[in-house]
């Protein structure tokens, strides 16, 4: 479900084929390994909270921020406990502590995780913005906001100051 679900807020911002949920929560996995390496957090159960961070969005969708103004949307503890109501015992207490720990935790780990999402908000608002989508400045400005790790905020200063091209040639010192 998460790999055809599009993200719809960037429609919002005129964006025509956004990204996918899957999508989305990949990249989240793999920036939160890369700042939990940079922060000395566990990179492992980084990137574990990270693509376990929107499951929920198989049964409820991705709800715009706009949207929250007019739905109360259930919690991802909630959902996910009814999700893995049925599966594997194991599964259904491995799922639950992950999205759990997510939502509650305060881990490094877990704040590695919530920058990872915002970073790649940020990241895919800039590549949308060298495709001639001008209106995703707020998405920019908001997940710059909610950034904690120093870490989480030089790779966005990077982003910000590079095309999507330059990242595939050019490492942090």
């Amino acid at each position: 479900m998460l790999k055809r679900a599009k993200r719809p807020g960037w429609w919002i911002a005129g964006v025509k084929d956004p990204e996918t949920i899957a999508e989305h929560s990949f990249r989240v996995g793999l920036i939160g390994s890369v700042l939990a390496m940079m922060e000395g957090a566990d990179p492992a159960t980084t990137a574990l909270l990270g693509l376990w961070h929107d499951t929920r969005e198989t049964r409820v969708s991705d709800i715009p921020h706009i949207g929250r103004r007019y739905l109360e949307a259930v919690s991802n503890e909630k959902v996910t406990a009814d999700h893995v109501s049925a599966a594997h015992p194991a599964v259904r207490a491995g799922a639950q502590r992950i999205v759990e720990e997510y939502e509650t935790g305060d881990s490094l780990e877990v704040i590695c995780a919530h920058d990872a999402d915002k970073l790649e908000c940020l990241m895919r608002a800039v590549e949308y913005r060298e495709q001639a989508c001008a209106n995703v400045q707020p998405w920019i400005d908001s997940s710059i906001s909610k950034l904690k790790t120093a870490s989480a905020r030089a790779l966005a200063e990077a982003a910000l100051h590079m095309t999507s091209i330059e990242w595939q040639k050019t490492y942090l010192p």
